[in-house]
């Protein structure tokens, strides 16, 4: 059952991804060791491995727009393409593609841009070049998800693994009921989202160079 992301979200005790607890515990013992073994030089380095990751894994609550018109930023970060460009793979004609970056230091938690249907998830295995350069769409390791909205328009969404990233959760499937601004995956140490829109629905509501905050940027409105 999608997850209610409202105007009331239940507050948790911790604000951090599922996928973190694991790492946080495997650098908690590296933290031990380092102490152990080298002092206080130890303990400084193993603080700062724990820092980093408990950072990585942050998973803030959010509040989606209620303009049932918004698409919403799939992830945190800085814009890095908003461009119409041929791809072949998810739609025939030329698209309106979206690319936002995330750095280490970004939120990595991915949240779905719109209200609808999970029409198709599709894998791709790929390479890990810099989730910034153009080639990464075609050629990284990637997960796209096609969505229905409500009003039967169509968009991808895409993770895209980076140059650090080795790993790509997606927990929603193909028939899944979602709502704007729901969590629906991660991609583990730097990467990249693309959101694929068709230019005559859609009108481009952020610009190069722009900070995103998955879950409540607009990023585009369905015309």
């Amino acid at each position: 059952m999608a997850e209610q992301l409202g105007a009331s979200p239940t507050p948790r005790f911790l604000p951090i991804a599922r996928e973190g607890f694991p790492h946080i515990l495997v650098t908690i013992f590296l933290w031990a060791l380092l102490a152990w073994l080298f002092g206080w030089l130890g303990t400084v380095l193993g603080g700062l491995a724990f820092a980093f990751t408990v950072n990585f894994f942050r998973d803030p609550e959010r509040r989606p727009p209620a303009d049932p018109h918004a698409i919403v930023a799939p992830a945190d970060g800085r814009v890095i393409q908003v461009a119409k460009v041929d791809d072949p793979r998810f739609f025939e004609q030329r698209v309106l593609r979206i690319s936002i970056f995330m750095s280490p230091l970004d939120v990595h938690v991915n949240r779905i841009p719109c209200n609808g249907t999970v029409r198709e998830v599709r894998y791709h295995p790929g390479k890990y070049f810099r989730a910034f350069a153009d080639k990464a769409s075609l050629d990284n390791e990637q997960n796209a998800l096609l969505l229905e909205s409500e009003n039967g328009r169509r968009l991808w969404v895409v993770q895209i693994a980076g140059f650090i990233a080795r790993r790509i959760v997606c927990r929603v499937q193909r028939g899944d009921q979602v709502v704007r601004g729901q969590r629906y995956g991660m991609i583990l140490f730097g990467s990249r989202a693309d959101v694929y829109l068709q230019p005559r629905e859609v009108a481009a509501e952020v610009k190069v160079g722009q900070k995103t905050r998955a879950g409540e940027t607009v990023i585009a409105r369905w015309l």
